[in-house]
């Protein structure tokens, strides 16, 4: 096993101990594709990342994103969380941007101030739509009551890089009781369910903040996300489309983790523009511990 340094960020984090975990390893270039997912196994956050060399290509760094079990194209914490150990720790100044090169596409991260302290922005790519589920289905699949679904919206796919169910609810009863049938996942069609559901309602545990969401990703071994950029830009894109609050522009801080004590804060803007929706997802991040695998 080649020696790496690595770094645990907390991403989306108000402090320490809050918001999602992350693993930053750097000059990983000569580990393998197996000695990755090994490393993230072994680290077993949602997502460990790799920064295969401190050396830019192209204007930006190239990075790797794996789960406990699988690598992935996209993720939002992860973008944000190594972002910023890459102008902490590799550019060593205050940069304005970080580009990243991730297996979906370049993605640049912007460093901005609000109330004294750093944020961090990733402008995500234009969002796909994709079909729609019947609200009985996914109630069955989340072992809700069909009326707790709001259904003035629909259960609709999106996608900003990775695929998410996006299930409109309609207090936080609803979104407490929400559990992941497993065997109703893994037996249901990938169309039901994408590659994670997430479920959000308009009531909220801190008034500041406009909703509150959860995040279930099975399928790459996170039975609950505590923070989901990725989902969380799919969810953003959702509200312009169909203008849950009225409006084809939002600016909204959204709660996550609540329920399994790992409170996080993600800040969502977004707005129409013609025939796409920029989406751009914010949030703090701050280091935790540091070290070198061996």
């Amino acid at each position: 096993m080649i020696e790496c340094p690595f770094y645990i960020v907390d991403v989306f984090a108000e402090r320490k101990y809050a918001g999602n975990q992350l693993a930053v390893f750097r000059n990983a270039g000569d580990l393998t594709d197996d000695e990755m997912q090994q490393i993230a196994r072994e680290m077993n956050f949602s997502e460990t990342t790799f920064i295969l060399s401190d050396q830019p290509r192209d204007g930006g760094y190239d990075v790797r994103i794996f789960t406990p079990v699988a690598e992935v194209p996209f993720a939002g914490h992860p973008t944000l969380g190594t972002a910023f150990v890459i102008r902490r720790e590799i550019i060593g100044k205050d940069v304005e941007q970080v580009n990243l090169n991730l297996k979906l596409k370049p993605i640049p991260v912007t460093f901005g101030q609000e109330a004294g302290r750093d944020i961090l922005w990733m402008k995500q790519k234009s969002p796909d739509f994709g079909d729609t589920t019947d609200p009985a289905s996914m109630a069955d699949l989340l072992g809700l009551d069909p009326d707790q679904i709001e259904t003035r919206f629909p259960i609709q796919a999106v996608s900003t890089g990775l695929w998410f169910a996006i299930v409109p609810l309609k207090d936080l009863d609803a979104v407490r009781r929400a559990r992941v049938n497993r065997d109703k996942y893994f037996a249901a069609s990938r169309q039901e369910h994408e590659d994670g559901i997430l479920v959000f309602c308009p009531e909220t545990y801190d008034e500041r903040n406009d909703l509150n969401v959860r995040v279930f990703v099975p399928s790459y071994g996170i039975e609950e996300d505590p923070a989901t950029g990725s989902g969380n830009g799919c969810l953003a894109g959702y509200l312009v489309r169909h203008r849950y609050f009225g409006e084809t522009r939002i600016d909204a801080r959204v709660e996550q983790g609540c329920e399994i004590g790992r409170p996080s804060l993600i800040r969502l803007k977004a707005e129409r523009q013609q025939d796409a929706i920029d989406v751009n997802v914010g949030g703090r991040v701050v280091p935790v511990a540091e070290g070198r695998f061996l």
